[in-house]
């Protein structure tokens, strides 16, 4: 028997996270006034083009080439001969360079920086996590022992936010690291906790990332899916 999902959102028709790579979200904030929603990006142009590697972190190039395969369908492109031609107001353009390799040009969308970020994480495979489906009926374990609402020691609004479970392995995990780094987060059961799941659902719906495991942990407007020590620090700024 399934554990009942009873009153949690979930996104449907979404594809599996290591399963395929993400497009950039359809839905894009509209673009500053003054420039275009969408520009087109040419082959033979001269662009920076930004993207996610595996460890978080971001890199930048002036050679498409050089741009690995699995991160390709989401990255950002900049113009460097014409720097006031951005959004603004915090937003990037953004376009799937496999199109311009192949065809020579494609449509970059205007998107919000924390979009873009989340997007081009969410192209590689998911760190640890449990699937929320097909879970066997077993009694709950207990939860931490600081309630995982924040980390105790560390003072100030929480940082982090953690949409998980009570009894996913990979959710104590990344309670107990956060804990330990004396970060502040908030927990939010997305089981048993129907505001926390619809929650969930608008952020992931706006960033364009599936909610079909467990954690998805929010690091200053970014969504990581799964819990991946490397790409927290890099989000927070802590890399060791």
């Amino acid at each position: 028997m399934t554990r009942s999902l009873t009153g949690v959102v979930l996104l449907t028709g979404l594809c599996f996270v290591a399963a395929c790579r993400k497009p950039a979200p359809e839905a894009a904030p509209a673009a500053a006034p003054g420039t275009p929603a969408t520009i087109e990006v040419l082959k033979d142009g001269r662009w920076l083009f930004t993207y996610a590697e595996p460890s978080g972190g971001f890199a930048t190039t002036d050679k498409p080439d050089s741009v690995p395969a699995g991160a390709r369908a989401v990255v950002r492109v900049f113009d460097p001969a014409a720097p006031e031609k951005t959004p603004g107001d915090g937003r990037v353009y953004v376009t799937n360079l496999d199109e311009v390799m192949n065809k020579g040009k494609a449509t970059a969308r205007a998107m919000s920086r924390e979009a873009f970020e989340t997007a081009a994480m969410a192209a590689h495979p998911t760190g640890e996590s449990s699937p929320l489906a097909a879970q066997r009926m077993q009694p709950a374990p207990m939860p931490a022992a600081d309630g995982g609402a924040a980390a105790p020691a560390a003072g100030g609004p929480p940082v982090v936010t953690i949409y998980g479970t009570s009894w996913c392995g990979a959710c104590r995990a990344a309670r107990q690291y956060l804990t330990e780094r004396k970060i502040p987060f908030a927990d939010k059961d997305v089981e048993r906790d129907a505001d926390a799941a619809r929650e969930l659902a608008v952020k992931a719906a706006k960033m364009g990332v599936p909610t079909d495991r467990v954690p998805v942990i929010d690091v200053r407007g970014r969504l990581l899916l799964g819990f991946d020590k490397a790409r927290i620090e890099s989000l927070l700024g802590e890399r060791t």
